[in-house]
C-alpha cells in the first residue's frame, strides 16, 4: 500500500471515528486498526495526532462545502431562493442517521482552547461559509448583504447545534422560516413568497 492510499484510508477511519465519538476518545492505535495500516505507516502519514485532526477537518470542510454548493446550485434557479435552499440542504443532512452536528464546532469544543490548528481550521471553515452566504445574498440583491449573510450564518449554526442536541431535523425548517423573514425585511420581496419543499 502506497502512502497516498494509506493516507486516504487513515482519513476515512478518522472521519468516521472522530465525527461519531469525538477526537479525544479515539486513540492512534484504534485508528490504525480501523484503517488497516501499521502504526509505522500511520506515523509516516501523520507524525502527530494533531496533524491528523487538522487534515480530517480540512478534508471534511472541502466535502461539506462542495455538497452544500452542489445542492443549492441544483435546487434553485432564482437568486432570491438560493439562500433559503441552504436550509433545505441542512434538513436533508440533519435527517441522516449519522448526523452528529458540526464537526468544526465539536472539534473546537474539544480542542479549541489547546490546539491552535483546530481553532484555525474551524475559523477558516466558518469564514468560508460566511463568504459563500454573502455571495448568495449579494445576488438577490438586498440592502446590507454582508450583515444579512452574517445573520444567516448564525441561523445555520444555530440550526445545526439545535438539531444535534434535540435530534430534530425540523430545526432547519424553523431556521428557514426565520431566513425568509430576514430576506423579506432586507428587501428581497420574492423570498417571503417561496415555500419549503414538502
Amino acid at each position: 500500500m502506497d502512502l497516498d492510499e494509506a493516507r486516504a484510508r487513515i482519513l476515512d477511519a478518522a472521519e468516521k471515528l472522530f465525527y461519531d465519538r469525538g477526537i479525544q476518545s479515539v486513540g492512534m492505535d484504534e485508528l490504525r486498526t480501523a484503517a488497516g495500516v501499521s502504526l509505522k505507516r500511520l506515523y509516516q502519514c501523520f507524525p502527530a495526532k494533531h496533524d491528523l485532526v487538522e487534515a480530517y477537518l480540512r478534508r471534511r470542510d472541502t466535502r461539506w462545502r462542495a455538497s452544500l454548493g452542489t445542492y443549492v446550485a441544483g435546487h434553485a434557479d432564482a437568486p432570491e431562493v438560493r439562500p433559503l435552499v441552504v436550509f433545505d440542504w441542512l434538513y436533508t443532512w440533519f435527517s441522516d442517521p449519522d448526523f452528529r452536528g458540526c464537526a468544526f464546532i465539536n472539534s473546537f469544543g474539544e480542542l479549541g482552547a489547546t490546539s491552535e490548528g483546530v481553532g484555525r481550521v474551524a475559523r477558516e471553515h466558518k469564514g468560508a461559509l460566511l463568504s459563500y452566504l454573502t455571495d448568495l445574498v449579494r445576488a438577490v440583491p438586498v440592502a446590507r448583504p454582508e450583515a444579512l449573510a452574517g445573520q444567516l450564518a448564525l441561523l445555520v449554526d444555530g440550526a445545526i447545534t439545535t438539531a444535534a442536541i434535540t435530534g430534530e431535523p425540523d430545526a432547519a425548517r424553523r431556521a428557514r422560516a426565520a431566513a425568509e423573514a430576514l430576506l423579506a425585511a432586507a428587501g428581497a420581496g420574492e423570498a417571503g413568497r417561496t415555500s419549503a419543499p414538502a
